[in-house]
Protein backbone atom coordinates (compact mmCIF):
# COMPACT_ATOMS: atom_id res chain seq x y z
CA UNK A 1 0.00 0.00 0.00
CA UNK A 2 2.92 2.72 1.23
CA UNK A 3 4.84 1.65 -2.25
CA UNK A 4 1.32 2.36 -4.20
CA UNK A 5 1.42 6.00 -2.63
CA UNK A 6 5.16 6.88 -3.09
CA UNK A 7 4.77 5.40 -6.78
CA UNK A 8 1.90 8.11 -7.00
CA UNK A 9 3.67 10.88 -5.42
CA UNK A 10 6.84 9.71 -7.88
CA UNK A 11 4.49 10.13 -10.65
CA UNK A 12 3.25 13.58 -9.38
CA UNK A 13 6.91 14.97 -8.62
CA UNK A 14 7.55 14.03 -12.86
CA UNK A 15 9.19 17.09 -14.50
CA UNK A 16 7.07 17.38 -17.34
CA UNK A 17 8.65 17.20 -21.33
CA UNK A 18 9.70 20.86 -22.19
CA UNK A 19 7.26 22.65 -23.64
CA UNK A 20 7.95 23.90 -26.87
CA UNK A 21 8.78 27.75 -27.28
CA UNK A 22 6.23 30.56 -28.06
CA UNK A 23 6.24 32.26 -31.46
CA UNK A 24 7.67 35.71 -31.48
CA UNK A 25 5.54 38.61 -30.85
CA UNK A 26 4.04 39.74 -33.62
CA UNK A 27 5.08 43.67 -34.53
CA UNK A 28 2.27 45.72 -35.90
CA UNK A 29 3.25 49.39 -37.33
CA UNK A 30 1.00 51.75 -35.92
CA UNK A 31 -2.03 52.80 -38.12
CA UNK A 32 -2.24 55.52 -39.91
CA UNK A 33 -5.09 58.20 -39.19
CA UNK A 34 -6.47 57.19 -42.93
CA UNK A 35 -6.79 53.79 -41.82
CA UNK A 36 -8.19 53.49 -38.62
CA UNK A 37 -11.39 54.74 -40.53
CA UNK A 38 -10.98 52.02 -42.82
CA UNK A 39 -9.50 54.61 -45.71
CA UNK A 40 -12.14 56.64 -45.73
CA UNK A 41 -11.71 60.28 -45.28
CA UNK A 42 -13.55 61.69 -42.48
CA UNK A 43 -15.78 65.74 -42.66
CA UNK A 44 -16.78 67.90 -40.46
CA UNK A 45 -19.15 70.71 -41.63
CA UNK A 46 -19.01 74.47 -39.51
CA UNK A 47 -22.42 76.67 -40.22
CA UNK A 48 -21.54 80.37 -40.72
CA UNK A 49 -23.42 83.09 -39.30
CA UNK A 50 -24.78 86.27 -41.76
CA UNK A 51 -23.14 88.23 -38.90
CA UNK A 52 -19.62 86.02 -39.14
CA UNK A 53 -19.25 86.07 -42.93
CA UNK A 54 -17.30 89.48 -43.62
CA UNK A 55 -14.97 88.84 -40.16
CA UNK A 56 -14.47 85.42 -42.00
CA UNK A 57 -13.27 86.53 -44.89
CA UNK A 58 -10.98 89.31 -43.29
CA UNK A 59 -9.16 86.44 -41.51
CA UNK A 60 -9.02 83.81 -43.56
CA UNK A 61 -6.06 83.14 -44.55
CA UNK A 62 -5.12 83.42 -40.04
CA UNK A 63 -7.36 80.65 -40.56
CA UNK A 64 -6.42 78.52 -42.97
CA UNK A 65 -2.50 78.62 -42.13
CA UNK A 66 -2.64 76.76 -39.38
CA UNK A 67 -5.07 74.33 -40.23
CA UNK A 68 -3.70 73.00 -43.51
CA UNK A 69 0.02 73.34 -42.53
CA UNK A 70 0.04 73.02 -38.87
CA UNK A 71 -2.77 70.14 -38.56
CA UNK A 72 -2.61 68.71 -42.11
CA UNK A 73 -6.08 69.31 -42.53
CA UNK A 74 -7.83 70.20 -45.88
CA UNK A 75 -10.01 72.92 -45.47
CA UNK A 76 -12.33 75.16 -47.62
CA UNK A 77 -15.01 77.89 -47.92
CA UNK A 78 -18.22 76.36 -49.72
CA UNK A 79 -19.89 79.83 -50.64
CA UNK A 80 -22.93 78.02 -51.67
CA UNK A 81 -24.16 76.31 -48.78
CA UNK A 82 -22.07 79.20 -46.59
CA UNK A 83 -20.06 76.92 -44.15
CA UNK A 84 -16.63 75.83 -43.60
CA UNK A 85 -16.00 71.92 -44.53
CA UNK A 86 -12.48 70.37 -42.99
CA UNK A 87 -11.55 66.87 -44.25
CA UNK A 88 -8.48 64.59 -43.43
CA UNK A 89 -5.32 63.95 -45.57
CA UNK A 90 -3.28 60.96 -45.89
CA UNK A 91 -0.77 63.17 -44.18
CA UNK A 92 -3.07 63.58 -41.37
CA UNK A 93 -0.70 62.91 -38.07
CA UNK A 94 -3.62 62.36 -35.91
CA UNK A 95 -7.09 61.87 -36.14
CA UNK A 96 -8.16 64.25 -33.64
CA UNK A 97 -6.74 66.94 -35.40
CA UNK A 98 -9.80 67.30 -37.54
CA UNK A 99 -12.40 67.59 -33.98
CA UNK A 100 -9.43 70.12 -32.82
CA UNK A 101 -9.84 72.29 -36.29
CA UNK A 102 -14.06 72.00 -36.32
CA UNK A 103 -13.57 73.64 -32.63
CA UNK A 104 -11.34 75.87 -33.85
CA UNK A 105 -13.62 77.42 -36.65
CA UNK A 106 -16.52 76.79 -34.38
CA UNK A 107 -15.33 79.07 -31.69
CA UNK A 108 -14.42 81.92 -34.56
CA UNK A 109 -17.77 81.64 -35.54
CA UNK A 110 -19.41 82.27 -31.98
CA UNK A 111 -17.21 85.18 -31.73
CA UNK A 112 -13.64 84.59 -30.71
CA UNK A 113 -10.48 86.31 -32.03
CA UNK A 114 -8.20 84.15 -34.02
CA UNK A 115 -5.26 84.34 -31.67
CA UNK A 116 -7.19 83.00 -28.67
CA UNK A 117 -9.28 80.49 -30.52
CA UNK A 118 -6.33 79.06 -32.12
CA UNK A 119 -5.17 77.77 -28.57
CA UNK A 120 -7.71 75.09 -28.66
CA UNK A 121 -5.72 73.72 -31.62
CA UNK A 122 -2.47 74.49 -29.26
CA UNK A 123 -3.95 72.83 -25.82
CA UNK A 124 -5.93 69.64 -25.01
CA UNK A 125 -7.49 70.74 -21.79
CA UNK A 126 -9.78 73.87 -23.48
CA UNK A 127 -13.87 74.07 -23.73
CA UNK A 128 -16.38 76.47 -24.97
CA UNK A 129 -19.99 76.94 -22.49
CA UNK A 130 -22.66 78.48 -23.65
CA UNK A 131 -25.71 80.00 -21.96
CA UNK A 132 -28.04 82.58 -22.62
CA UNK A 133 -29.40 85.44 -19.84
CA UNK A 134 -32.60 83.65 -19.50
CA UNK A 135 -31.40 80.58 -18.58
CA UNK A 136 -30.19 82.27 -15.02
CA UNK A 137 -33.04 84.63 -14.36
CA UNK A 138 -35.78 85.82 -16.88
CA UNK A 139 -35.80 89.47 -18.14
CA UNK A 140 -37.49 91.57 -20.07
CA UNK A 141 -37.13 95.04 -22.16
CA UNK A 142 -35.22 97.18 -19.39
CA UNK A 143 -33.90 94.52 -17.17
CA UNK A 144 -32.12 92.45 -19.40
CA UNK A 145 -30.31 95.49 -20.98
CA UNK A 146 -29.19 96.41 -17.57
CA UNK A 147 -28.12 92.96 -16.87
CA UNK A 148 -25.93 92.93 -20.43
CA UNK A 149 -24.62 96.58 -19.09
CA UNK A 150 -23.90 95.26 -15.85
CA UNK A 151 -22.09 92.18 -17.50
CA UNK A 152 -19.69 94.28 -19.57
CA UNK A 153 -19.64 97.34 -17.70
CA UNK A 154 -18.50 100.81 -18.75
CA UNK A 155 -16.28 99.86 -21.86
CA UNK A 156 -16.03 95.95 -20.78
CA UNK A 157 -14.11 96.78 -18.17
CA UNK A 158 -16.13 93.94 -16.16
CA UNK A 159 -16.06 91.52 -19.01
CA UNK A 160 -11.66 91.91 -19.09
CA UNK A 161 -11.22 91.88 -15.51
CA UNK A 162 -13.26 88.61 -14.91
CA UNK A 163 -11.08 87.18 -18.07
CA UNK A 164 -8.05 88.21 -16.82
CA UNK A 165 -8.53 86.85 -12.99
CA UNK A 166 -10.45 83.61 -14.36
CA UNK A 167 -7.78 83.02 -17.13
CA UNK A 168 -10.73 82.71 -19.58
CA UNK A 169 -12.05 84.74 -22.92
CA UNK A 170 -16.03 85.81 -22.49
CA UNK A 171 -17.96 86.75 -25.79
CA UNK A 172 -21.54 88.49 -24.78
CA UNK A 173 -23.14 88.51 -27.94
CA UNK A 174 -26.98 89.98 -27.44
CA UNK A 175 -28.65 87.78 -24.72
CA UNK A 176 -25.62 84.34 -25.21
CA UNK A 177 -22.83 84.18 -23.37
CA UNK A 178 -19.55 82.08 -24.70
CA UNK A 179 -16.71 81.07 -22.34
CA UNK A 180 -13.73 79.55 -23.53
CA UNK A 181 -10.92 78.04 -21.03
CA UNK A 182 -10.01 75.31 -18.85
CA UNK A 183 -12.93 73.23 -16.75
CA UNK A 184 -12.17 75.09 -13.60
CA UNK A 185 -11.93 78.60 -14.80
CA UNK A 186 -15.03 78.66 -16.92
CA UNK A 187 -16.14 77.80 -13.82
CA UNK A 188 -15.47 80.62 -12.06
CA UNK A 189 -16.22 83.04 -14.79
CA UNK A 190 -19.73 81.25 -14.88
CA UNK A 191 -20.06 82.39 -11.40
CA UNK A 192 -18.98 85.40 -11.27
CA UNK A 193 -21.43 86.28 -14.23
CA UNK A 194 -24.57 84.23 -12.81
CA UNK A 195 -23.85 87.20 -10.04
CA UNK A 196 -23.75 89.96 -12.02
CA UNK A 197 -27.26 88.74 -14.10
CA UNK A 198 -28.94 88.24 -10.83
CA UNK A 199 -28.07 91.83 -9.76
CA UNK A 200 -24.84 91.91 -7.66
CA UNK A 201 -22.92 95.03 -7.88
CA UNK A 202 -19.41 94.66 -9.98
CA UNK A 203 -17.19 95.58 -7.12
CA UNK A 204 -19.14 92.50 -4.89
CA UNK A 205 -18.09 90.13 -7.70
CA UNK A 206 -14.38 91.89 -7.95
CA UNK A 207 -13.53 91.12 -4.11
CA UNK A 208 -15.19 87.79 -4.93
CA UNK A 209 -13.03 87.41 -7.63
CA UNK A 210 -9.94 88.34 -5.90
CA UNK A 211 -10.48 85.63 -2.85
CA UNK A 212 -11.21 82.93 -5.47
CA UNK A 213 -8.14 83.61 -7.58
CA UNK A 214 -5.72 83.97 -4.19
CA UNK A 215 -7.02 80.12 -3.05
CA UNK A 216 -6.31 78.98 -6.90
CA UNK A 217 -2.40 80.63 -6.78
CA UNK A 218 -2.03 79.14 -3.29
CA UNK A 219 -3.11 75.60 -4.56
CA UNK A 220 -0.67 75.45 -7.48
Amino acid sequence: MQSNQTSSTMEVEAIPPEAKPLPPKPKFEPLKPHEMSDGQVQFRKVNVPPHRYTPLKKAWMDIYTPIYEQMKIDVRMNLKARRVELKTRHDTPDISNLQKCADFVHAFMLGFDVIDAIALLRLDELYIESFEIKDVKTLRGDHLSRAIGRLSGKGGKTKFAIENASKTRIVIADTKIHILGSFANIKIARDSLCSLILGSPAGKVYSKLRAVTARLAERF
